[in-house]
């Protein structure tokens, strides 16, 4: 397994994307910190994961608040006995609109759960990890933060942010034991566009040079890849995980 005895937190991990990562770093070993804003939602992923053979907890936590976020990366700590991977999840968007018709209400939300949530994650998470030896974050960025986003302005914006965290991060730790890298996904089906109609879906899938939308377990899959040895060289890298869609 390739996180034997360690500990990882996994951010919005109540479904889509985050749940995948979870699900998959407790498959692999590690014992799970799992959190969202929906506890019903992030406990049926911590039973999951269990049944399956797992260790996880629970732990609300709403990543804009810096005292939610401090109580994390402590729950994980007191539960487990440390911290050592971390995947920052949260984020969300505004409906498409142009920017002049954007309200300061929707920017304000955006930005505060997609790039401070994700600032102050890392925050919390790299004070952990100064004091304790080292570890590995994944944020989870977007090709919305490598490519401009027209009617969607606030979202890629954050996500444009959370690409320069991340760069960033990995430079100033990069000698202190720690990874910073980050994953991009492009349209992946999740709950919003599984539950589109076919021909919406169609119409997405079209778009990409692979001619389909990717899955959870896809961007599941990178994330793991860059937190574990296999990619211990690696760091400020934000790996596209989209079809090819940014070629296109």
């Amino acid at each position: 397994m390739l996180f034997e005895e360690k500990v990882a937190l996994v951010t919005a991990s109540g479904a889509g994307i985050g749940a995948a990562v979870a699900k998959r770093l407790a498959a692999e070993g590690a014992s799970v910190v799992v959190s969202d804003v929906n506890d019903a939602n992030g406990q049926a992923v911590v039973d999951e994961i269990v049944a399956a053979g797992g260790v996880a907890a629970y732990k609300r936590a709403n990543v804009a608040d810096p005292d939610e976020v401090a109580a994390l990366v402590e729950f994980a700590s007191a539960t487990f006995g440390g911290l050592h991977l971390a995947v920052n999840n949260a984020g969300i968007g505004a409906m498409p609109k142009r920017l002049d018709s954007v309200t300061t209400d929707e920017w304000d939300r955006t930005m505060n759960v997609t790039l401070r949530g994700t600032w102050l994650s890392m925050k919390f998470e790299v004070e952990h990890f100064l004091a304790n030896g080292g570890g590995n974050i994944v944020n989870i960025a977007s090709i919305a933060g490598l490519n401009a986003t027209p009617n969607l302005t606030p979202y890629g914006a954050s996500k444009h942010g959370v690409v320069s965290l991340t760069r960033s991060g990995a430079i100033e730790y990069a000698r202190d034991g720690i990874r910073i890298n980050a994953v991009a996904p492009g349209a992946i089906e999740t709950a919003a566009l599984a539950s589109l109609p076919a021909e919406a879906k169609a119409g997405y899938a079209a778009e990409i040079p692979m001619g389909r939308l990717g899955q959870p377990d896809e961007i599941a899959n990178a994330a793991v890849w860059l937190l574990s040895d296999q990619a211990a060289f690696v760091t400020g890298v934000i790996l596209p995980v989209d079809g090819g869609t940014q070629f296109a």
